[in-house]
Parts: structure tokens; sequence; C-alpha cells
């Protein structure tokens, strides 16, 4: 008998500790979201964006390495987000890392918001949209070291490309 009553209890302080969390969770991602200059509701970003960009942006999803065409992009131009049209990368500092994803070595400063992302396993340096808290992907110290030694590892989901004019 002591024993069911023991776990009736902690089942109980469980499930009431793991609801507080919870709603403490939701209103943090609130806050999260209105701390942005562009903010939609979710209905809004699905009207506007594609289904692999809302994955991307909205559910901070990664696309497939090597399915971006922006990945083998060299044009002269300027990325930009793809839900707010916010500048976040300069061509000149794109670079082949390899890895299927486009790559820089820097962004454009006051463009992008960090953050820490702990979904597999361990901390990553994640990087969201400074203007719409859209999620670009994610930056690694194992970039070039004659420049920055930074990659931006980004979904080319989350950027659009404006070609420099002639």
């Amino acid at each position: 008998m002591k024993k069911i009553l023991f776990l009736l209890i902690t089942g109980l302080l469980f499930n009431c500790n793991s609801s507080a969390q919870k709603k403490e969770m939701e209103k943090q991602e609130t806050k999260e979201k209105n701390k942005f200059e562009v903010t939609k509701t979710e209905a809004e970003w699905k009207a506007q964006l594609t289904a692999d960009q809302y994955y991307v942006l909205r559910k901070e999803g990664t696309e497939s390495p090597f399915s971006s065409p922006l990945n083998k992009n060299y044009k002269h131009g300027t990325y930009v987000c793809a839900g707010c049209k916010t500048p976040l990368f300069k061509s000149e500092h794109k670079f082949d890392s390899g890895t299927g994803w486009p790559s820089f070595d820097r962004e454009i400063k006051g463009n992008v918001a960090y953050g820490k992302d702990n979904k597999i396993g361990y901390p990553r340096d994640e990087e969201h949209c400074a203007t719409c808290g859209g999620h670009l992907g994610h930056v690694f110290n194992d970039g070039p070291k004659k420049t920055t030694g930074l990659r931006h590892c980004i979904n080319g989901d989350a950027l659009l490309f404006i070609p420099e004019k002639s």
C-alpha cells in the first residue's frame, strides 16, 4: 500500500512540475517572438512562405545537405532573410565548406541574433534573423583561418539571393 501511495504522489509531483515547466516555456517562447520587429501569426507565415521555408524558418528545421541551389551560387550579391528580406550575408564572405549548406565567414553585423541549441544532445550556437526571429542555421569555429575562423552554416531555404546590380 505504501508503495502505491508513494508512486501516486511521485506521479502527481512530476505531472504538476511538467505542466508548470510547459507553461513557463510557452511564456518564454511568446516573449521571444514578441521581441522581434517583424511578428506574424503562424497562419500569416504559412501563407507567405513555401512549406520548406516555413519548416526551416519557423519550426527550426534543417534542409537536406546539397539540396539548396544557393549552396553553389557564386554570383555577386546579398543573401537576405526569406521571411522579412533583412540583409544577412554578402556574397564576398561566402565560401564552399563542403558541408552541403551555404556557408559564410561572417554575417552583416546587427542583422543576425544568436542563441543556444541543445536539440542534438550538446550545445550549438544557433543563428536567427534579428528582425523576424526566423531560424537560419548554426555557427561553428571551423571556418577559414585566414579570415574569421567562423563557418556560418545556413539553410538555403532561409535565404533569398538578391544579385548585385551591374
